[in-house]
């Protein structure tokens, strides 16, 4: 186990899974650009699983996977150093599994970062059960870095709404918005009634809240953060999750709340998420609920030192 800190250690940190494969290599450097943009510090994270392999692993095999991952940790917190010289970086070896890791390692005001394949530790975080797990019962928002990753000039961060509970991660997502340089644009997505002429459905739990709430919770946003641009809008489609796939190819970050529900397992992030993880245009940010329905989760499930 190797833990690293460096400069302040409470401010808000981005937590990035670290295995060596191309796309968590993509997901490390766009975690730390995005770290940048929000002087945030940056947490490197490579799972070794050891809790698990020393039950039946030789002493060597558990030293190799050992140094394979101090050597990943090392070559990435050195391309990022080279590339973001006066970001705060800091690294851990884990012994934990993926998922527990990276939970584990968030602090409140964190956030996690992960690729949408890998290899290695961090190989099941996408889109399998562990990923599922990953996002659903995460302490912190969990970044998924997929789709187009090199900035979309002019794109905003687009914030998918359906009720009113949205209004507690919505203010975290305009604050960071803001310290991106982006725009905010509030998308609500009505169903079509299938078969009845084309018409849109009442307003329900997949539709949305609807166009009036969409706007009173931008006007709130405004008057919230004078200098934030905000835009709110309301499509009609027939799947909600097709509508924010194509939302996202003009989109820089799609936020999504997690709405999960004492009723729904651990794993049941719901179609919607499901499908804009596996096919969205732009990273996925995934804003987890507290178990009793109150909020946004800001609570860390403790070190693994």
């Amino acid at each position: 186990m190797r833990t690293r800190m460096s400069g302040a250690r409470e401010r808000p940190r981005t937590v990035v899974g670290v295995d060596g494969s191309e796309q968590a290599t993509a997901a490390a450097l766009w975690g730390a650009a995005d770290a940048a943009r929000l002087h945030h510090g940056l947490f490197l994270v490579h799972a070794t699983n050891l809790d698990r392999l020393d039950r039946f692993a030789s002493f060597e095999t558990s030293e190799h996977v050992k140094d394979r991952g101090n050597a990943l940790l090392a070559e990435a917190e050195k391309e990022i150093r080279r590339r973001f010289p006066s970001l705060d970086v800091a690294v851990k070896m884990s012994r934990r599994n993926p998922v527990a890791a990276l939970h584990a390692a968030a602090r409140p005001g964190d956030t996690i970062v992960v690729g949408s394949r890998g290899s290695g530790g961090f190989g099941p975080l996408l889109l399998g059960s562990t990923g599922l797990e990953a996002s659903v019962g995460s302490p912190a928002p969990v970044i998924v870095v997929r789709g187009e990753t090199g900035g979309k000039d002019g794109a905003p961060v687009t914030a998918a709404v359906r009720d009113e509970q949205d209004a507690v991660w919505l203010a975290r997502t305009a604050q960071e918005a803001q310290a991106r340089g982006q725009s905010l644009r509030l998308l609500n997505v009505r169903r079509l009634l299938a078969g009845v002429g084309g018409r849109p459905a009442p307003s329900d739990d997949a539709g949305g809240p609807g166009e009036r709430l969409t706007n009173d919770l931008a006007a709130r946003l405004r008057a919230d953060r004078p200098g934030l641009t905000v835009r709110a809008e309301v499509v009609t489609a027939r799947s909600v999750a097709s509508a924010l796939v194509e939302a996202s190819r003009e989109t820089g970050l799609l936020v999504m709340g997690s709405h999960e529900r004492r009723s729904i397992s651990v794993l049941g992030l719901g179609h919607v998420v499901h499908a804009a993880l596996h096919h969205s245009h732009c990273p996925v940010q995934i804003v987890p609920y507290a178990r009793e329905g109150q909020g946004v989760s800001e609570e860390g499930l403790g070190s693994d030192d």
